[in-house]
């Protein structure tokens, strides 16, 4: 089994397929696993997507259930997560991919292209999370109650008052917009955008059409999608077409 190491940190990931490379980010919140893909996601991209690109994705960092673990950066939540990710990327000798991502995907996406937008030719958000200004301390009490203390009990170095900075830093404190980057940045960003929105508390669909019409270069699926078969088909097929249309001519992994 293939893990990435840094320092403290160890991320175990897989990768499927050949060609151009693909990084998924599954969907699970802070439990986000390869194995969610399959139980928290409409479609797993590594079974879709594997004729068509070199598709890599990873277990978060101390997801529940996950084989990655590292230190709790209270002071940097989503930043650490992507040095995670950037990490791997270049732990696999790949200087530019696309990106596709799920419902915490969705902030995480948006802090790597603030990060490093050159590294990636475009990015897919699926159902992405955001912030809903009636619900504004929705994914701090979601994860005190459905990741936190399973990871406190298997992690004695890692307490609920730590939890609490973590989740605070990473959720409350920046309870607007995307969490991880501002309405002006989407505004001035270059890389291509392809956004399927979703609307249940999580996954506001307000949220995921204003990134839509401020991003210069964007487009939108059908909505909504999730609600057959025949239409998560149709939204599978505009992101192999999206994803596949934004490929180098003269691509090198």
């Amino acid at each position: 089994m293939p893990f990435y190491e840094r320092g403290s940190t160890r991320i175990y990931y897989e990768e499927v397929g050949s060609g151009f490379p693909l990084l998924i980010v599954p969907g699970g919140g802070l439990n986000s696993t390869v194995a969610s893909l399959d139980n928290s996601c409409p479609f797993n991209p590594m079974k879709t997507f594997q004729s068509d690109f070199r598709c890599i994705a990873a277990d978060l960092r101390n997801a529940n259930g996950g084989q990655s673990s590292g230190p709790l950066e209270t002071d940097r939540p989503w930043d650490a997560y992507s040095d995670d990710q950037l990490g791997l990327m270049d732990h696999l000798g790949i200087d530019r991919c696309g990106v596709i991502g799920f419902c915490i995907g969705g902030p995480m996406i948006h802090n790597l292209l603030r990060l490093a937008p050159e590294r990636f030719v475009a990015a897919a958000l699926m159902q992405p999370s955001g912030s809903r200004p009636e619900m504004p301390d929705l994914f701090y009490q979601n994860n005190t109650v459905g990741w936190a203390p399973t990871l406190c009990e298997s992690r004695p170095d890692i307490t609920m008052e730590m939890v609490h900075d973590f989740l605070t830093n990473m959720y409350t404190n920046r309870a607007d917009f995307v969490f991880t980057t501002t309405r002006e940045y989407v505004r001035n960003l270059q890389v291509p955008l392809l956004i399927a929105p979703d609307d249940v508390p999580a996954h506001p669909y307000a949220r995921a059409m204003e990134v839509a019409e401020l991003a210069a270069n964007a487009e939108v699926t059908i909505y909504p999608w999730k609600d057959s078969q025949e239409h998560i088909d149709e939204v599978v097929a505009h992101a192999r077409r999206f994803l596949k249309s934004h490929v180098p001519a003269t691509a090198t992994a």
